[in-house]
């Protein structure tokens, strides 16, 4: 394992041990409202926390952005960090979130880490060795058309501005598709991607944070991900669709005549 990725993984394991300590004791958690539907618990900045001394005792020059904290501004490299993606599942009870971490070297990811602490399950990536699900070596679905395929998405929940756009590809891929499933975790759903429990996955309005370390693994596991041009811009403009080869390109064919003019500038 490269000493970057086994520096992240030691850190993401410690974010989830400490999650699944608060895991039995919801009641007793103190909760804000960073927004609408957004949620912050003291167990979030708790994990980031954790994760960041972690990654700072390792390499006190690299940058970070993360989910709560912000951007630290750093060298050429950016340790970017979800410490718990999926907080209202966790809040809830609901056992599907993850801690999520990458590593971009200037323009390009090059380590990813999502661990599932209920399950157990660390998806891990560096690029150009593969992707691997704890010590098996993972590979996106073969499922070459639409209509077996099982799809996830991610509801535009913080704003409702390209609702009816989501709408319209839900439609789409609803009588498409063997059928779609939104878990709440995008990282997560990601990596399921990347293994091939999910044949492809698309949602609206993202963070870098969500997306990051999800993205590689799927690259690593010989998947693509795109924004809905086609293009490498989704940390940038929050839009992805992500696949097995066959899958992608037919769930890009069919998402682009829904873009509203909005979605479409922001695919430029």
């Amino acid at each position: 394992m490269h000493p970057m990725l086994n520096m992240a993984v030691k850190a993401a394991r410690n974010a989830g041990s400490i999650i699944m300590r608060h895991h039995d004791r919801l009641e007793r958690l103190t909760v804000e409202n960073k927004g609408k539907k957004d949620y912050v618990s003291e167990v979030d900045r708790m994990a980031e926390n954790e994760i960041i001394r972690h990654l700072r005792a390792a390499y006190p020059n690299h940058g970070i952005l993360a989910e709560e904290t912000g951007n630290q501004p750093g060298d050429d490299y950016v340790w970017i960090i979800d410490p718990l993606d999926g907080t209202t599942n966790f809040l809830h009870g609901f056992p599907h979130f993850s801690v999520s971490i990458a590593l971009r070297h200037k323009d390009r990811l090059e380590q990813a880490v999502i661990f599932d602490p209920p399950r157990n399950e660390l998806f891990t990536a560096t690029r150009g060795s593969g992707a691997h699900l704890n010590d098996r070596r993972i590979r996106v679905s073969r499922v070459t058309e639409l209509e077996y395929a099982l799809l996830g998405a991610g509801f535009p929940f913080r704003s409702h501005r390209h609702m009816d756009a989501w709408i319209k590809t839900l439609r789409e891929f609803m009588l498409a598709s063997s059928g779609i499933r939104r878990p709440g975790s995008a990282a997560l759903d990601l990596a399921h991607v990347a293994c091939g429990r999910f044949d492809g996955f698309w949602e609206i309005g993202l963070n870098p944070w969500d997306m990051a370390a999800g993205a590689l693994i799927i690259q690593e596991a010989g998947g693509m991900v795109t924004d809905f041009s086609g293009d490498q811009n989704y940390l940038e403009n929050g839009n992805i669709v992500a696949g097995n080869p066959k899958i992608h390109a037919e769930m890009l064919r069919r998402i682009q005549p829904h873009l509203t003019p909005e979605l479409q500038n922001q695919a430029r």
